[in-house]
């Protein structure tokens, strides 16, 4: 029943703080009191008569004892490890206080706020965006940038949200480079250049917001035309690979011929030295050999005609079978078959030995052909005297 219900014979109200019939409010000292005595019962302390001052001082020693531990938790909350790649921006009471580096440190907890940023690591973020290009197409560009804290202090204080100022800074970036490109180099071979304009772009933007990142490389991963044309610029695409082919193969097979042209040039150009030397080197040689010449002939002019004219016959009749003979005062016009002559004198002589027979074989064979045909000349104009 409740506590202000009548109970007993007595009718008087229950008051659960010993109150008796008092229906006033509870004696708060006399709660404290009790409180105390149970207190002291439970930890060692007197009977509930010796309340005065050594019950007193037990509850001091008690509440020290409190306080030292929680001190010392509190102390101990305060012990943080800083990795070699992280750096911890301190903030006293919502003020920057100092940027700690790696190692074991300690700040006061509940006064000062610790944040831990691993500066090495790279991070990376996704873009994909759908813009319009110099020559007014529509392009869809997805790009991913990779970039790291540099300035710990500025990404956690200076900017509230660095993540999102880097994606607002990303898209602008983006849209001014393809904005000011051609759709053919944005869907080719211009997407390494636009990278990297695209990321000193985002990086002079960054530190003018002064968010603390560093971007490491931003990459093209994909760019496409709308879906509607995409057959059209996929004909283009491989009709670009066709023609890279072709050259290849053309450059190959320029490869295998132009040197072997160059050889036989060479071949060419040597041939013809060697041909101008030996022509200089006769006409040298028959240079030298016509003053040796005029020095016998200025020495003895007779002999050395006669050794010239033989020396012509037998460079002439040497390379022939045949001989036609004009005999002084004769008339008729003689024919010496020197093969047959040669062949009756010395047995079976090949024309060939004719010429490689020495000067005075020579010399002796044509004498006695020489007085053979003036004999007969001689008898023919004898018997038509007589006649």
């Amino acid at each position: 029943m409740a506590w202000n219900e009548p109970g007993g014979g007595n009718n008087k109200p229950n008051d659960p703080w010993g109150g008796g019939g008092n229906q006033g409010p509870p004696d708060l000292d006399e709660a404290w009191k009790k409180f105390r005595e149970k207190l002291d019962g439970v930890f060692g302390g007197g009977s509930s008569g010796k309340s005065g001052s050594g019950g007193g001082g037990i509850s001091g020693a008690l509440l020290g004892v409190i306080a030292a531990g929680a001190l010392l938790v509190w102390a101990l909350m305060g012990f943080y490890q800083v990795d070699q790649q992280e750096r911890a921006v301190v903030l006293r009471f919502g003020s920057y206080l100092e940027t700690v580096q790696p190692g074991l440190a300690w700040n006061p907890p509940l006064i000062d706020e610790v944040t831990l940023e691993n500066v090495t690591k790279v991070r990376n973020a996704t873009f994909r965006e759908s813009m319009l290009t110099e020559d007014e197409n529509i392009v869809e560009v997805k790009l991913s940038v990779q970039y790291v804290i540099d300035d710990p202090y500025k990404f956690v204080i200076k900017v509230r949200e660095p993540e999102r100022s880097l994606k607002h800074a990303t898209e602008s970036a983006l849209r001014h480079v393809v904005g000011g490109t051609s759709m053919d180099l944005v869907l080719t071979e211009g997407r390494e250049q636009i990278g990297v304009e695209v990321q000193e772009r985002i990086q002079r933007y960054l530190d003018s917001y002064e968010t603390g990142i560093r971007i490491s490389k931003v990459n093209i991963d994909d760019s496409q035309p709308p879906a509607q044309v995409q057959a059209a610029f996929d004909d283009v695409i491989k009709a670009r690979e066709d023609e890279d082919r072709l050259k290849n193969e053309a450059q190959a097979y320029a490869n295998g011929i132009i040197p072997e042209a160059r050889g036989q040039a060479q071949r060419q150009i040597e041939d013809a030295n060697a041909y101008r030397e030996q022509v200089v080197a006769n006409a040298q040689g028959e240079a030298d050999r016509f003053v040796a010449l005029l020095t016998e002939y200025r020495k003895a002019p007779e002999v050395t005609r006669q050794r010239l004219y033989l020396s012509a016959v037998e460079g002439v009749l040497g390379n022939t079978s045949k001989v036609m003979v004009d005999v002084e005062g004769g008339n008729n016009l003689m024919y010496l078959p020197l093969d047959k002559l040669a062949g009756a004198t010395s047995g079976s002589v090949q024309p060939s030995s004719i010429g490689a027979a020495s000067g005075t074989e020579f010399r002796d064979l044509v004498n006695r052909v020489t007085e053979q045909i003036r004999r007969d000349i001689d008898a023919q104009q004898r018997s038509r005297g007589g006649r």
